[in-house]
C-alpha cells in the first residue's frame, strides 16, 4: 500500500513537472531568443517566413535556448528606432491603471453591500450580476457601443475605461471574499456603536487586503491583454495600447518581435512576483476554483 502510494505521488510529481516545463518553455524561448543576433534568428527561423539570406538558413526550424552570441541589439532597435512601442506602452498604462483602480473601488463598495447588508432583492440582483458576467463580450458590444456613442466618448480613452470600471468580475470576487469573513468582528463593532462606514473602512477593508491584491493582479493581466475594446472604440492608431503592437512589426524583424514580447510581459511578471502570496491567499479565500 505504501509503495503504490509513493509511486502515485512520484507519477503525479513527474506529470506536474512536465506540465510546468511545457508552460515555462515558451517564456524561456522568448527571453533567450530576444538576445540573439538577427543573423542567428534568420538562420534558426528562416523557414517560418521572410529570409534575408537564403544561404544562411537551417533546413529545419531550430529552437535554441542558448544564443551563440548574446546581444541587446534587438532591444536597442526596438526602443530607439520604433517610437510607436513607447507610445503604445504609455497608452496601455493610461488605460489599464484607471480601469484597475476604478473597478477595484467600485467592486469593494458593491461587494460590501452584497455581502454584509440585508435589503430586499439582494440575491436576485446579485444573480443578475452573475448572468452579465458570463455573457461574452460580443453580446454586450452593441449596448456598450450605443451607450458610449450617446455619451460622446467614442474615440476617447473613456470609451475603454468606463465599461472596464464597472466590470462585474471584481464585484463577484470581492463579494465572495467578504462573505467568508467572520461576522464576530462586525458584530462587536456594532455593539460599540460603529456604523457601516467605520466597519467597512476599519474592519472589512483591512481584512480584504489579500482579495484586493488578487483582484488587482487579475484585472491588470486581463486588461493589459485587451484587444477587442481598443479596436472597436478607438479609431486613431496613435491611441492604441501595447497589446496591438505586434501586429505592426514586420515579419522579417523576428528579433524585435521577441524583444517586444519580453518587454510586453515584464509588467505582468513583476506584479505577480511582488504579490504572489496575496494572489494565492485571495483566490483561496474567495472560493474561486480553476
Amino acid at each position: 500500500m505504501t509503495i503504490s502510494r509513493n509511486l502515485s505521488r512520484l507519477l503525479l510529481s513527474l506529470f506536474t513537472g512536465l506540465v510546468a516545463a511545457a508552460m515555462i518553455l515558451p517564456i524561456l524561448l522568448t527571453v533567450t531568443n530576444s538576445l540573439m543576433t538577427e543573423r542567428e534568428m534568420s538562420f534558426n527561423y528562416g523557414l517560418l517566413g521572410v529570409v534575408t539570406d537564403a544561404s544562411a538558413q537551417a533546413k529545419f526550424v531550430n529552437l535554441k535556448l542558448i544564443p551563440d552570441w548574446v546581444t541587446l541589439s534587438q532591444y536597442a532597435k526596438l526602443l530607439d528606432s520604433t517610437p510607436r512601442f513607447l507610445q503604445m506602452f504609455w497608452n496601455s498604462i493610461k488605460l489599464v491603471v484607471p480601469i484597475v483602480v476604478g473597478q477595484t473601488a467600485v467592486a469593494t463598495l458593491a461587494a460590501y453591500a452584497f455581502a454584509r447588508l440585508r435589503f430586499k432583492g439582494r440575491n436576485v440582483l446579485f444573480m443578475v450580476y452573475l448572468i452579465t458576467m458570463v455573457l461574452p463580450f460580443q453580446v454586450t458590444l452593441v449596448p456598450n457601443y450605443l451607450m458610449i456613442e450617446r455619451l460622446g466618448l467614442m474615440n476617447t480613452s473613456g470609451a475603454v475605461i468606463l465599461p472596464g470600471v464597472f466590470g462585474v468580475f471584481g464585484i463577484f470576487m470581492i463579494r465572495q471574499f467578504m462573505a467568508n469573513l467572520p461576522y464576530v468582528y462586525t458584530e462587536a463593532a456594532r455593539m460599540d456603536g460603529a456604523g457601516h462606514g467605520r466597519i467597512f473602512w476599519e474592519i472589512i477593508l483591512p481584512l480584504t487586503k489579500p482579495g484586493l491584491a488578487a483582484l488587482v493582479i487579475l484585472l491588470f493581466v486581463d486588461y493589459w491583454n485587451m484587444v477587442e475594446q481598443p479596436l472597436i472604440f478607438l479609431k486613431e492608431e496613435f491611441d492604441y495600447p501595447l497589446s496591438l503592437y505586434l501586429a505592426y512589426i514586420q515579419e522579417s524583424e523576428r528579433g524585435v518581435i521577441f524583444a517586444a514580447s519580453v518587454l510586453y510581459m515584464t509588467p505582468m511578471v513583476l506584479l505577480f512576483l511582488y504579490a504572489e502570496s496575496d494572489l494565492v491567499e485571495g483566490i483561496e479565500h474567495s472560493g474561486i476554483k480553476g
